[in-house]
């Protein structure tokens, strides 16, 4: 079996789960990247493949093969990218309304992801291989804030942010119709909608997902809210709004198309999180959209 790097451990402590015992040894991989090489057969336990949930004993021996890294199957593209902080961990980018973040079917290319390699090549050779650096998503049609990993110990990092949901959001969203109370939490687990594996749903026994908003003002028969997100789930905004009867103006999956905007009316306005290496905790903002800024003053 050959491999790129390969750590042989012997365990000193018992009952630690193997896909957690390896993410903790090897600070280059995540416990997804784990459970990955795990699955792949690229994990022994004492000579054998095992379980990523198998709970290792005093003096098991562990043997993690990490192969190479795959070559990108992206191709760099020089797109203007509006960089709002940067340094030797992460990226703070602005980007706009209409730009996919990373190649999925249907966009092979003209991606953020694209974009950023042709500035950061060396970002190629940091986590997934189509989604390098990427450490959470904005919908192709939501503008506003993103936060990128410009090395594998700044992913593992980020991403762990994410996942303890200590990194704070906040969107600004324009919906239809007065929304009272102005202050409230929206509760509602989410999932694939069984009438449209497209699209996301409130269903029983979905994910857990919660949504704070604010109203910020009333202009004509809408509402101008701010949006913390205490979970992070597909199109939870969007499906939550539309859920207590408030679609996002300009949503044509969730809600109804709108005569002042050719797309949804979000915007990723905020984002909090720590540095990875200094620890520092710091937040940035993106102003709203030129395009939403006019749907407004449409709107009077």
């Amino acid at each position: 079996m050959s491999a790129d790097k390969q750590y042989r451990f012997s365990v000193a402590e018992p009952g630690i789960r193997l896909d957690r015992y390896v993410a903790d040894k090897c600070p280059e991989l995540s416990r997804t990247q784990a459970q990955r090489l795990i699955a792949d057969g690229l994990v022994t336990v004492n000579g054998h493949p095992a379980r990523a949930g198998l709970n290792l004993n005093i003096g098991d021996k562990v043997i993690v093969n990490i192969p190479p890294p795959l070559p990108s199957p992206l191709t760099p593209e020089a797109i203007p990218l509006k960089i709002i902080y940067e340094d030797d961990d992460v990226l703070v980018l602005d980007k706009p309304a209409g730009m996919t973040v990373h190649p999925a079917p249907g966009h092979p290319a003209h991606t953020l992801v694209n974009a950023i390699l042709a500035h950061f090549p060396h970002l190629a050779e940091i986590g997934d291989s189509l989604r390098p650096g990427i450490v959470h998503r904005l919908d192709k049609d939501t503008s506003g804030i993103m936060l990128v990993a410009k090395n594998s110990q700044a992913q593992i990092n980020l991403a762990e942010q994410f996942e303890k949901r200590t990194v704070s959001k906040t969107y600004l969203t324009l919906v239809k119709g007065h929304l009272t109370p102005e202050t409230g939490i929206i509760e509602a687990d989410l999932g694939r909608d069984p009438r449209n594996r497209q699209r996301m749903a409130v269903v029983s026994r979905g994910r857990e997902a919660r949504t704070a908003y604010r109203v910020l003002k009333y202009p004509g028969n809408y509402t101008l809210l701010e949006i913390k997100p205490e979970t992070g789930r597909t199109h939870q905004i969007r499906v939550h709004l539309a859920a207590i009867g408030f679609p996002v103006v300009g949503d044509a999956t969730y809600g109804v198309k709108s005569p002042f905007i050719s797309r949804q009316f979000l915007h990723a306005s905020r984002l909090g999180f720590r540095l990875p290496s200094a620890g520092q905790y710091v937040e940035f903002e993106s102003e709203l959209a030129e395009d939403l800024k006019k749907a407004l003053e449409e709107m009077g």
